[in-house]
């Protein structure tokens, strides 16, 4: 683009939003290029630059968001919508350049709502903030995932993300009620004046899990909850995965715990053993389970002499207990994989009698194929019906090519093999991290046919094509 054209968009840009709110400085250009991608990270880290915005802008709210996408209009350029930064898909990733729409500056709590039970705020908030205001209420939102601290609303929702505590309360989409949301053209929407109706599709889930390719969610009411009376924790240890699946299947035909985490044998072996202190061989689980007192003495009853039956060790709260207080720390420095590590998460989703195979299968497949790559799991987020398999490769530094071409080519051939192998058994290409432009070549092996769907809606909500171009495979 020549230097006259853009001086006319950063002049019209700055009108919309103020000009303390619009930069083309190269600090945030840079600081806006690279998110926790391990692509991003890498190609950074070998001294490569990564595709960055023409402009960085921050609007305040929904109008100031719109008048930001009828420019983008107008001049055809593209717009990727950016939160906390901590995404790790490359969903936030400006690969076309033009316009990147930082929300921060939409972090407002508007109300906590206790008679309807809900907190409505900006999407730019940072989680934990959304937590804290709920806290200062008596009430919590039950959404707890390890980014909390760092991510923002709007992450959580473009990407259908999970806390710690799904099983008992949902995943994000579970717990928004209504949502502001600005289309491509600059029109402001807002999704529902109930979660619950027959008055067509629900839109709340049309631009949930989205990613930014239809429009940029601004506000939400997100649910809030009473603090449980109590909550108890409890750790188990199975001979195998095959008798925990098959006692957790029935608990979850008895009632529903807050957590439950189940971790194959590599894993209890590695991170179980440094973190929580389990030496045994097996595979641990921790469970936890929360509310009326009088209610969870009769939960702690069933789970014991289900979890028994089937071969279980009890091994009391103790490990439960320090699993909760730690549960973040797994992903802090010094626990987590890291440059110059190669590592990734492969999160997919299946009914219990597709789970166990594909574990097996997506394991066997990626460390014949790739010798030196370690194969990890636990397994977290469970239903009635199934569960999630959060699965990890990891390669050691020595195994991970110096030239970042190469590097990358072995990336994504990892992944493409794996999530291949999830899909072929019943699987799907992700649980909750997202898709973002990792995974968008696996959309249409998933979906086949369906995915005109998708299409269709994205070319008639953004014609132009502006909005966060080669994510989520559109």
């Amino acid at each position: 683009m020549n230097e006259f054209l853009q001086t006319q968009i950063i002049t019209e840009l700055e009108d919309a939003v103020g000009e303390e709110n619009c930069s083309v400085k190269e600090i945030d250009k840079l600081t806006h290029s690279v998110d926790y991608f391990w692509l991003s990270r890498m190609w950074a880290d070998r001294g490569r630059r990564m595709p960055e915005a023409d402009y960085i802008v921050s609007p305040k709210d929904a109008e100031e968001t719109s008048k930001v996408l009828k420019i983008a209009n107008y001049y055809k350029i593209p717009v990727t919508t950016w939160g906390g930064g901590g995404g790790t898909q490359g969903g936030a990733l400006p690969v076309a350049g033009g316009i990147i729409l930082d929300t921060k500056r939409m972090n407002k709590i508007y109300e906590v709502n206790t008679d309807s039970m809900y907190i409505e705020c900006g999407t730019g908030a940072i989680y934990k903030h959304v937590e804290w205001a709920a806290n200062e209420k008596g009430y919590a939102t039950m959404h707890y995932p390890s980014s909390l601290t760092c991510s923002t609303v709007g992450g959580f929702l473009a990407h259908r993300g999970i806390g710690v505590v799904s099983t008992k309360y949902g995943k994000i989409d579970d717990m928004v009620l209504s949502m502001e949301v600005v289309l491509p053209n600059g029109d402001i929407i807002n999704t529902s004046n109930a979660p619950k109706h027959a008055a067509g599709p629900d839109l709340n889930q049309i631009f949930i899990g989205s990613e930014g390719t239809l429009g940029v969610i601004t506000k939400a009411q997100i649910r809030i909850y009473e603090q449980p009376e109590v909550r108890r924790f409890r750790g188990f240890l199975f001979k195998d995965m095959s008798s925990a699946f098959k006692a957790s299947r029935e608990i979850l035909q008895k009632f529903k715990p807050s957590v439950m985490r189940l971790y194959d044998n590599a894993e209890t072996a590695s991170l179980i053993k440094k973190i929580v202190g389990v030496e045994k061989p097996g595979a641990f689980m921790n469970v936890a389970y929360e509310g009326v007192k009088e209610l969870v003495d009769v939960e702690e009853k069933i789970l014991l002499d289900t979890f028994s039956k089937y071969g279980a060790e009890d091994l009391g709260s103790e490990y439960g207990e320090k699993w909760w207080k730690e549960k973040i720390t797994f992903f802090y420095p010094g626990h987590m994989m890291d440059l110059p590590q190669m590592f990734g998460t492969m999160d997919t989703i299946a009914p219990y009698d597709k789970i166990e195979k594909i574990y097996w299968a997506m394991k066997n497949k990626i460390e014949s194929t790739f010798p030196h790559v370690k194969f990890i799991a636990h397994f977290s987020h469970w239903y009635e019906w199934g569960c999630m398999v959060y699965d990890r490769f990891i390669v050691d530094k020595e195994y991970v090519p110096e030239d970042p071409v190469e590097a990358m080519k072995l990336h994504n051939k990892i992944w493409t093999v794996g999530v291949r192998e999830a899909i072929a058994n019943g699987g799907v290409v992700n649980d909750h991290h997202g898709v973002g432009i990792k995974l968008g070549r696996l959309m249409k092996e998933q979906y086949g046919p369906a995915m005109q769907v998708f299409e269709g809606i994205k070319k008639s909500l953004d014609p132009n094509g502006i909005m966060n171009p080669f994510k989520l495979g559109l």
